[in-house]
C-alpha cells in the first residue's frame, strides 16, 4: 500500500532509499498491529489497526516531510543567499585593499611633499627673520640720528629766538 502511495510522490533520494522508507512503513504497520495484540493481552480491551490509520500515518509522513523538506530548502537559499553575500563583501575587501595601498602611496608622496613645503616655508621664515632683525637696527640708527638731528633743531632754534631780537633791530636799522 505504501508502494502505490509513495511511487508518484516525490522523495529527494534514490530509489534504493525510497524502497527502504517504503518497507520500513510497512514494518512500522506491522509493528503496531502486534502492539495491538499486545495491548489486548494485557488491558483486555481491543484496539485495531485500519487501512485508514496506515493511510493516516503515510499521509503524516508525507505532511511532515513537505514541511522538513521546505524548510532544509529555505536554509539552503538562505546559506547560497550568505555564501553569495561573503563572497560580495570578499571582493570588496579586496578592492578597498588595494584601493588603500595605492592611498598610502598617495598619501606618503603627499607628505613628503609637504615636510619639503614646510622646511623650505621655516628657512624663508628664519631668512626673514634675520632681513628684519637687520632692517630693525638701520631703523634704530636712523631712528638716533633723527633723534640727535631734533635735539640739534631744538637748540638752534633756541639760538635762532635768542638772536631774533638783535635781527630785528638790525632789520629796522637798515631801513
Amino acid at each position: 500500500v505504501a508502494q502505490h502511495f509513495l511511487v508518484s510522490y516525490h522523495i529527494e533520494c534514490t530509489d534504493e532509499v525510497k524502497q527502504s522508507v517504503v518497507n520500513t512503513m510497512g514494518t512500522f504497520q506491522d509493528i503496531v498491529a502486534e502492539k495491538c495484540v499486545e495491548y489486548f493481552e494485557r488491558y483486555r480491551r481491543r484496539t485495531f489497526v485500519t487501512p485508514k490509520s496506515y493511510l493516516s500515518f503515510i499521509g503524516g509522513y508525507k505532511a511532515i516531510y513537505k514541511e522538513k523538506f521546505a524548510y532544509v530548502g529555505s536554509l539552503s537559499e538562505r546559506m547560497r543567499t550568505g555564501l553569495a553575500k561573503l563572497m560580495e563583501a570578499e571582493d570588496s575587501v579586496n578592492q578597498l585593499s588595494k584601493e588603500l595601498v595605492m592611498k598610502e602611496k598617495d598619501l606618503a608622496v603627499a607628505s613628503k611633499k609637504a615636510d619639503e613645503v614646510l622646511l623650505e616655508v621655516t628657512m624663508k621664515a628664519q631668512a626673514a627673520e634675520k632681513v628684519k632683525m637687520q632692517v630693525q637696527k638701520v631703523k634704530d640708527k636712523a631712528q638716533a640720528i633723527v633723534d640727535d638731528i631734533a635735539i640739534d633743531k631744538a637748540a638752534a632754534e633756541e639760538k635762532l629766538e635768542a638772536a631774533r631780537p638783535a635781527l630785528e633791530e638790525a632789520e629796522a636799522a637798515l631801513q
